[in-house]
């Protein structure tokens, strides 16, 4: 950084390269960088790549992102109109939980891009997302269903899609919590 030139997605890509800077960097076979609309009004911030990120270097392609897809239309929008990320660039082995040294490693990546896209609205998808943007050790269960701010940005907490697909009863608070993000996008 240390320029007055504002940052870039490429000079991000450029910065990140092939990042060996944490342990994730052992196992991965693609960094899993983002993508939708750069000018995106919402972005959805999920944990980690999982395997089939890691295989095809697209965030959220997998069940979860299926899932994810979806969500994403009945909120009357496409996955190329929002900014689809996670917290990590990296699958962490096995799929396991990011560790907090992974978090610290890869955050200012995304802070960076959010920055870029200044987004009106963020979906944190899941604990890890919502935690880490909040700076907060509340479970998703108590930050869930209501607008919290991130560097003035209105962020709703809600489950990983990924959490849905092994606990369907939960998909209506998610679709209660994607009501309440279409009423306060077109409100």
């Amino acid at each position: 950084m240390g320029t007055s030139f504002p940052d870039t997605f490429e000079a991000i890509r450029i910065d990140l390269d092939d990042c060996h800077r944490c342990r994730l960097s052992d196992g991965r076979k693609n960094i899993v960088f983002g993508e939708g609309d750069p000018h995106a009004r919402l972005v959805f911030v999920g944990e980690a790549p999982g395997f089939e990120e890691d295989q095809t270097g697209h965030p959220f392609v997998g069940a979860a992102g299926q899932l994810l897809t979806r969500i994403i239309q009945a909120i009357q929008l496409t996955r190329q109109q929002v900014y689809i990320c996670n917290i990590l660039k990296c699958r962490p082995p096995g799929n396991r939980n990011p560790m907090p040294d992974e978090i610290a490693t890869c955050l200012p990546f995304l802070k960076r891009q959010i920055a870029i896209i200044k987004p009106d609205f963020i979906c944190a998808l899941g604990t890890f997302a919502a935690q880490t943007l909040l700076e907060t050790n509340k479970p998703i269960t108590k930050l869930r269903g209501r607008f919290h701010s991130y560097q003035g940005i209105k962020v709703l907490p809600t489950y990983h899609p990924a959490f849905l697909l092994r606990h369907e009863e939960k998909k209506r608070e998610v679709w209660e919590d994607m009501q309440k993000l279409m009423q306060e996008m077109h409100g």
